[in-house]
């Protein structure tokens, strides 16, 4: 029985043509050699699964190859074949973290002043440099920084913040990004037609997703599926094994979430936990989705910039159409809290359905900004129909027919005075939007203004005190107004 090759092996890319996604690290490298401007260090920072090793074994084939330094290197010489095959006595593929000592370093640098057995160049390449030591790294600095003629260094990491800036600074860094879902798509589209395997569009596109921009992570679920379904694959059977739930899964729980579809929620969350879904990738794919929106609500429907489907953006044009962006953030703000906690959560279930219901609460809420906007469009309502001043002003209601009002004599009993025209003139009347005023109680001793024993000869009547009385507001918006307006006193007379 002939020993099987897995397919993330197999269906390694041998050339800069065949790297997926990774277009500004291929043309880059491509320059330097097309140009004779190839440096002695590079570093290769990235997420898992997106080419690191890859792109270090073919640019060290471009610079050993029989024809190189080359773009297009053959894959055919001894060279070539001993580099693809991990066994070149020229490439020394040390892993940073079983070789982390300053003695190691040590060796390395020797190693390195020796002459390339066969090739062009000596290429050491260090996988997860990161995990080195401050020591090795130190150890490194000169050796880095002025190695021989034929000395070649390569980096590779996920984890750059912990590489000294001494030995960033002496090479070129290249960033990878995460792979496209459409592009890891393609790969694996070609991948079954090449190995006889039917998958679904909804297949390939749940491998992808689950990926997490990593093709070998895509690559490695591809075997495990044909292993697990033969040579025929269906969604279901990608979201059975790895937990995922299905696009249109999240699509629903969304639209409930926008909504406020509170016991549409809690059922989905109990079909999912019921079906073994992971909890986890479920709050991580409600975060790429709503996020998603977020960015087609602000770019006005342009998705060019958005990694989507064809059915994820009609999902998203409809969603559009009645969600708002101050909801949406609301949401997202939300998720990514709840992301933090349910990776430590002891249930997870309770904890998501409860973050749930706040993204939801959130969602339909409305927001600070218009509330004030609405607060300031009625402000200004009020203060245009009281005239100037930020007044209050309505037209008055009917009031029952009175004898007019008649100067108190020294010998009548004193009753409250009215308010003079001057300030009846003067004051708002609130009708419907207000209650009626209150006004003080009357002294208790029943006093009256005038002086005792009546006016004398040349005076006049003391005008009645001025009352500030207080409106009780039936409406909330009225009193928000009120408030905002600074506290004016409202009087009715």
């Amino acid at each position: 029985m002939s020993n099987y090759t897995v397919i993330a092996r197999k269906w390694r890319p041998q050339t800069f043509d065949d790297v997926v996604g990774q277009d500004h690290v291929v043309r880059t490298l491509r320059n330097a050699i097309r140009q004779n401007r190839i440096a002695q260090a590079y570093l290769f920072v990235g997420p898992r699964g997106t080419g690191k090793t890859t792109l270090a074994r073919i640019f060290a084939k471009a610079l050993n190859c029989e024809k190189g330094p080359t773009e297009t290197p053959c894959g055919q010489c001894a060279a070539c074949r001993e580099i693809a095959a991990g066994s070149s006595l020229d490439v020394m593929e040390i892993d940073g973290a079983s070789n982390n000592t300053v003695a190691d370093v040590h060796s390395i640098c020797e190693n390195i002043q020796f002459a390339p057995f066969s090739g062009k160049f000596r290429i050491c390449y260090i996988d997860e440099v990161h995990m080195l030591s401050a020591a090795a790294f130190n150890a490194l600095l000169k050796t880095l920084e002025e190695p021989p003629a034929h000395a070649k260094f390569i980096f590779a990491t996920t984890e750059p913040d912990k590489i000294l800036p001494t030995i960033v600074s002496r090479c070129q860094r290249f960033d990878l990004r995460r792979i496209p879902v459409t592009l890891i798509m393609d790969r694996l589209r070609t991948i079954c037609e090449a190995e006889g395997v039917k998958a679904t569009e909804d297949a390939l596109q749940a491998i992808a997703r689950g990926a997490d921009g990593g093709m070998r992570d895509a690559q490695s679920a591809l075997d495990q599926l044909i292993a697990f379904r033969g040579n025929s694959l269906q969604e279901e059977d990608v979201l059975g094994v790895f937990g995922l739930v299905a696009g249109r899964s999240i699509g629903l729980l969304s639209r409930a979430i926008l909504s406020n579809d509170v016991p549409t929620i809690l059922s989905l969350i109990d079909e999912f936990d019921r079906g073994g879904k992971d909890l986890r990738i479920l709050v991580v794919d409600l975060v790429k989705h709503f996020r998603d929106l977020l960015v087609y609500l602000h770019v006005k429907g342009a998705t060019d910039g958005l990694d989507l489907t064809d059915a994820q953006r009609a999902q998203l044009a409809e969603e559009a159409k009645t969600a708002t962006s101050d909801g949406v953030l609301k949401v997202v703000e939300t998720l990514i809290e709840l992301d933090e906690r349910i990776r430590v959560a002891l249930s997870r279930r309770t904890l998501l359905e409860a973050g749930l219901l706040r993204a939801a609460r959130a969602a339909t809420v409305t927001p600070l900004s218009e509330i004030l906007r609405r607060v300031t469009a009625l402000q200004r309502e009020l203060a245009a129909s009281g005239g100037t001043g930020g007044s209050i002003r309505q037209e008055a209601a009917p009031k029952p027919a009175s004898a007019p009002p008649q100067s108190p004599s020294p010998s009548q009993s004193p009753s409250p005075s009215p308010a003079p025209a001057s300030v009846a003139s003067s004051t708002p009347v609130v009708t419907d939007e207000l209650s009626a005023a209150r006004r003080p109680p009357p002294s208790p001793s029943g006093a009256s203004p005038l002086p005792e024993g009546g006016l004398k000869e040349g005076e006049s009547a003391p005008s009645p005190p001025r009352v500030e009385n207080y409106v009780v507001v039936e409406r909330p918006a009225v009193q928000t107004a009120l408030r905002i307006l600074g506290g004016h006193v409202v009087q009715v007379e």
